[in-house]
């Protein structure tokens, strides 16, 4: 009879250390989100943001506090969470290419290092940008006539709010590295996962009194449990292309002939494309929303932030778009089909039925066919949240929650998570958490 899996995560101490140390940070970072920056009245605060909910305004506000879980309705110390890490790695990761100069940087030994710090710096840089911004976002407020902010000096305030935040900031990104290094892994993943599912009891009870119909909950529902057996399907899907490894001679061995196989998932390039494009627009949505709130801002700035409404059709538009334009980049800068097929060839192996030479177009031929209805998948499960909110009239808090970027998240954490607690359960002779013992991806 087999046992229980859970209780074999226990057993084992190493998976159990990691369980319980990933819990702590996690601990540590929801605490962090309920901190309010110094300098700012809580009370006040949250009035302000129950007046924008009443009134159907908070559209700017549901949308920040998406990411890191209700840190930005609280002003909280960890106010733009692992965002603008995530901003910076995108922006190097286009350097990268761009500059040939950080490209050999890249390859040298230990040049990832130096681009993982470039990163880091780049962050500090973004995170006080972002935290500037967010300051004229507080002065916008206190001139609606909400008394948010407790200090008379202005420029000590903003200084001290960018400090703060942009500290926090670092602190929630060395935190998802900790759990990468001494936890389960995916920090960073498991830091926005956490601040998502920070939102489910507050969604469930806003949905519990809201004006939508029951038989409007039911459809909606169902769909959801549909949704999520579409994503599992999809993120565990892979192409197997076989390779045929001719005899050859090393030294004085002789290896025989081998067949195996390439997997190339469905979806090659998994959630990154939907956090790459909400963290694109993250910042021009961030700054035109803060200097919208100003009594001074230009017109222009209150266009701008009307047409960057999250629930509205040109930013969806532009979400569609920039999700389908880094599932390519992602997956041409990770899965390079020249850098594959020089290693096939220099390893005397073959796909059968192609010729070596073509090997590179191959790959690339199968890669598109792969990316394209990878994207669009990705791109209606982005837009979904939007047509539950306008068809069925739900609270966006909770139609977030039923798709999009946090459905992706969700379960594409819960999946990877899932496989490195096999791993480890494995390796210490333990049963897994299936019944076969082993998390297996379909081939197609």
């Amino acid at each position: 009879m087999a046992s229980n899996p859970i209780g074999n995560m226990f057993k084992v101490k190493e998976l159990r250390d990691r369980l319980f140390f990933t819990l702590l940070i996690l601990a540590v970072f929801r605490l962090g989100s309920v901190i309010t920056v110094p300098g700012i009245d809580a009370n006040v605060l949250i009035k302000y943001f129950d007046d924008l909910a009443s009134q159907n305004k908070n559209a700017f506000a549901s949308y920040m506090d998406f990411f890191v879980g209700g840190a930005f309705s609280n002003f909280s110390i960890f106010l733009l969470g692992v965002m603008p890490y995530i901003s910076m790695q995108i922006i190097m990761q286009l350097a990268v290419i761009i500059f040939p100069s950080l490209k050999r940087i890249a390859q040298e030994d230990g040049g990832q290092r130096k681009i993982a710090q470039y990163s880091r710096f780049g962050t500090i840089l973004v995170c006080i940008i972002q935290a500037w911004a967010m300051t004229f976002y507080a002065y916008g407020v206190q001139q609606q006539g909400y008394n948010v902010i407790v200090i008379d000096n202005q420029i000590f305030f903003k200084i001290l709010f960018v400090i703060t935040v942009t500290t926090g900031s670092m602190i929630t990104v060395w935190l998802g590295d900790q759990i990468t290094a001494r936890g389960i892994g995916n920090g960073i993943s498991m830091m926005i996962f956490a601040g998502i599912v920070a939102r489910l009891p507050n969604a469930i009870a806003e949905l519990a009194q809201s004006e939508v119909q029951l038989v409007f909950i039911i459809i909606v529902a169902i769909m959801f449990l549909a949704i999520i057996a579409l994503v599992i399907y999809e993120e565990s899907g892979q192409r197997k292309i076989p390779v045929h490894y001719a005899k050859r001679v090393v030294g004085r061995k002789m290896y025989g002939a081998q067949s195996t196989y390439i997997p190339f998932k469905v979806n090659p390039s998994n959630v990154i494309p939907l956090i790459f494009a909400s963290s694109i627009l993250t910042l021009p949505l961030t700054l035109a929303s803060s200097f919208a709130q100003s009594q001074n801002a230009s017109k222009w700035v209150g266009t701008l932030s009307r047409i960057l409404t999250p629930d509205g059709l040109t930013y969806n538009v532009l979400l569609i778009l920039l999700i389908i334009f880094f599932a390519y980049f992602y997956t041409q800068v990770t899965l390079n089909p020249t850098e594959i097929a020089k290693n096939i060839r220099e390893n005397g192996g073959s796909i059968p039925g192609v010729r070596p030479e073509k090997t590179e177009e191959k790959l690339t031929q199968i890669l598109n066919r792969l990316i394209l209805p990878g994207s669009l998948f990705l791109a209606l499960i982005a837009v979904l949240p939007t047509l539950i909110q306008k068809w069925f009239g739900f609270p966006q808090s909770i139609s977030q929650l039923m798709g999009g970027t946090s459905l992706i998240i969700m379960v594409g954490v819960d999946l990877d998570t899932m496989s490195q607690i096999e791993a480890l359960l494995k390796m210490h002779h333990q049963e897994g958490l299936t019944k076969k013992g082993k998390i297996r991806s379909r081939s197609l």
